[in-house]
């Protein structure tokens, strides 16, 4: 079954004239590729087009994700149905996004000739569209795919479970953004409840006479949590019948769906879960002020964080600092941040951060300290650039810069002088916002400094023209589909 597609343009279009494809590819964890299929499917139905998706097996990082191949989450006649392969080829679809299509715009790109349909992989795509007036029940779309029979015997069986009363779920998901190769981006911090304010949360669920179920990744987090607060655990309700880890996320996924309240951050497992419940998705914002936050968690981290994972207790303190970041003193930033960075050296997030609180002090030379023994020691252990600080101190988002309000203070350091806040500064520029004199301007003052620094020298012959969406309409055509999940 695997390999007897391998492509859209294999598929025979049974659908009326007009009639094109929406089409799911993601190829990251179960729940994005779930909820992409969903979005997809139920704009396809409203609109008359056809649904397909891609499913690839591989996923980047399998120490924290598990997906199993397509004839083992789908039913045959789905599959048949819907499944376009691996990945599609030939000419590609048009990216789908939030606010930037209606009903008659997808009609007339319809009519175009040669035009073969969409990608829908942003999760947000569907938040402006509305069919009849009314945005689109997902809610219901879930329950028309068509998942193979395990998977439903899971879903049949979370179903079926014992609930008290009132229950709210909290999904403490940890994995690569906590433990893994994420942790030092800040990228994707906002997906993450940290289980070090798991306590404070369950505590105030049960002063409104709210049982909580914990879900999440690491067993050992889990049961101590359950050893201090009552709190549940999906093994409480059977998930340890179901050896097989994609059935058991499919199980858990169902359980948390029957929660009233389902407390999480971004995570796309607990907005799948939202999905297949109708219950609302809240932050933790409803419950607690930021400065609440990053209180209650210092507070449990002075008396317990040896009760916690090495890197559950540090991303403990960063979540602590993110949240009241712009309201506190430069000393007091180091001295929250420098407790995380204790636990967790290789993280580079705390290093950044720390530097950017010694320049807002303009105290220039403790924060060039950090970065030339940084900086150097990680180019002499494998010297290519950019370096991993390099990288997290430059990486965009949708949203912008990660560490984008600290860019002022590395500028003002390199305008005093200290050759390392220039090179960063210079890889700011280029990396950062591609632009390629005032980067070389930068770095020769790191030169001019210090004439024999290898690293500076580096750093110069790799500051090049980089071609931007105005400058290359091919990079830009590749970068869509490469966003869209589409490999070439």
């Amino acid at each position: 079954m695997l390999r007897r597609v391998t492509s859209a343009s294999a598929r025979p279009d049974r659908n009326p004239r007009h009639a094109k494809l929406i089409a799911a590819t993601r190829d990251d964890g179960l729940g994005g590729r779930l909820l992409a299929m969903v979005n997809a499917k139920a704009l396809a139905d409203a609109t008359g087009h056809r649904f397909g998706f891609t499913w690839k097996r591989a996923v980047s990082d399998k120490t924290f994700h598990i997906v199993d191949t397509v004839d083992k989450i789908f039913a045959p006649d789905f599959i048949e149905k819907h499944w376009l392969g691996e990945k599609i080829t030939g000419t590609p679809l048009e990216i789908l996004k939030k606010g930037k299509f209606t009903r008659a715009s997808l009609n007339a790109s319809a009519r175009r000739s040669f035009f073969r349909g969409w990608l829908c992989n942003d999760f947000n795509v569907l938040e402006s569209f509305r069919d009849k007036g009314k945005p689109l029940a997902t809610s219901d779309t879930i329950r028309t795919i068509g998942f193979a029979e395990p998977v439903n015997h899971a879903l049949r069986t979370a179903q079926s479970c014992q609930f008290p009363e009132q229950m709210a779920g909290l999904h403490l998901r940890s994995g690569d953004i906590v433990r893994g190769k994420y942790r030092s981006t800040l990228n994707f911090n906002g997906k993450v409840i940290p289980s070090t304010l798991a306590k404070a949360i369950v505590a105030e669920l049960a002063s409104q006479g709210i049982a909580t179920l914990l879900v999440g990744q690491d067993r050992a987090t889990l049961d101590y949590l359950r050893s201090q607060t009552g709190a549940l655990l999906t093994d409480d309700f059977g998930a340890n019948a179901f050896e097989d880890q994609t059935l058991r996320a499919f199980f858990e996924m169902a359980l948390l769906a029957r929660c009233q309240r389902i407390y999480a951050g971004s995570s796309v497992f607990a907005s799948v879960a939202s999905v297949m419940g109708g219950s609302p998705r809240i932050k933790t914002t409803a419950l607690f002020s930021p400065p609440r936050t990053s209180q209650l968690m210092l507070d449990e981290l002075a008396h317990n964080h040896a009760d916690y994972h090495p890197l559950e207790a540090a991303f403990g303190y960063l979540s602590a600092f993110l949240a009241v970041e712009d309201d506190i003193s430069p000393a007091r930033a180091r001295d929250i941040l420098g407790k995380g960075y204790a636990l967790d050296p290789e993280n580079d997030a705390y290093a950044l951060k720390i530097v950017a609180s010694y320049f807002r002090e303009k105290d220039y030379a403790a924060g060039e300290a950090i970065l030339k023994s940084r900086m150097t020691a990680q180019f002499e252990a494998y010297p290519k650039v950019p370096l991993p600080m390099l990288s997290a101190l430059s990486r965009k988002t949708v949203h912008g810069h990660a560490m984008g309000k600290d860019f002022a203070f590395y500028f003002a350091a390199a305008k005093a002088g200290h050759p390392f806040a220039t090179a960063c500064a210079a890889h700011i520029l280029h990396d950062g916002f591609g632009e390629l004199k005032p980067a070389l301007e930068m770095i020769a003052g790191s030169q001019a400094a210090e004439p024999a620094n290898a690293l500076f020298g580096k750093i110069r012959r790799c500051i090049r023209p980089i071609a931007t969406r105005d400058s290359s309409p091919l990079l830009k055509a590749r970068l869509r589909l490469w966003k869209a999940g589409i490999r070439i």
